[in-house]
């Protein structure tokens, strides 16, 4: 009789230790989590978001929507060792619309130093070559500028077959005429419900909020929108904030020779 219970002690001290391991790693795993995630991220009060410190590049997207910006105050932002390297500029819209401000900001952008680049809010109904001629008219891109962007998402009631077709008409004449494969940007889900594999080939600036380390999709991304909430010195709006994947000579490769 005595054999058997300490048979039955045996195995219920096994199983306790069992659990408290169990735990102990569940508790280590949340840990690196916790400390992972602080490690990437660090929260600076003036720009009012958290950024992702663990890339070397970052960024801002603007338009009209920002109103008039004070470029010089933007560029000389430096908080914590912390700057921004780039902007990407609204240009055009459409097959006829051009940004208010475009004009203004790709001149001042460029007077203070910041490296540029110039998009198009594509309208998925519209005609794809008709939207590239809309842009060529108005953006003269010049060495250190980076390459133009395509901005597609939302469909407007066209049928996806019809989208496609679309967007690679205007990616192919811009890129013919520019000499540079376009940037496609988007957020996660549309590129996954409406682009996918077709335009993997080309460079990707995804949009995705709110992780803890990079957007949560399969293909290579160049560029990651993080945060559409941040705050910078001449700027009275609130601004989307961007990081480029790589390092900053891989950064300068991108840019226009």
């Amino acid at each position: 009789m005595a054999r058997k219970k300490n048979k039955i002690l045996r195995w219920k001290a096994l199983l306790v230790i069992s659990v408290l391991l169990l735990l102990g790693a569940a508790a280590l795993y949340g840990y690196n989590k916790w400390k992972e995630y602080r490690v990437s991220f660090v929260r600076y009060n003036a720009f009012g978001i958290e950024i992702p410190v663990n890339y070397e590049i970052h960024g801002i997207d603007v338009s009209h929507h920002q109103d008039v910006i004070d470029w010089s105050e933007v560029k000389r932002m430096d908080i914590e060792n912390m700057q921004l390297d780039f902007a990407f500029i609204k240009a055009t819209e459409g097959i006829s619309n051009v940004d208010k401000l475009f004009k203004r900001n790709w001149y001042k952008a460029r007077e203070e130093g910041m490296t540029r680049g110039a998009y198009h809010f594509f309208i998925a109904t519209k005609s794809g070559k008709r939207q590239a001629d809309n842009f060529i008219a108005h953006v003269t891109l010049e060495p250190g500028d980076m390459p133009p962007v395509l901005d597609v998402e939302q469909l407007y009631g066209a049928r996806p077959k019809d989208l496609k077709l679309r967007v690679k008409e205007w990616l192919q004449i811009i890129e013919d005429y520019y000499k540079v494969k376009p940037i496609i940007y988007t957020n996660v889900d549309f590129y996954e419900q409406y682009l996918g594999q077709e335009f993997d080939n080309y460079p990707l600036w995804v949009a995705h909020y709110l992780q803890p380390h990079k957007p949560r999709i399969k293909r290579p991304w160049m560029f990651w929108q993080h945060s559409e909430t941040g705050r910078v010195n001449g700027i009275v709006n609130k601004v989307d904030f961007n990081v480029f994947s790589g390092d900053s000579l891989a950064f300068r490769k991108l840019l226009l020779d």
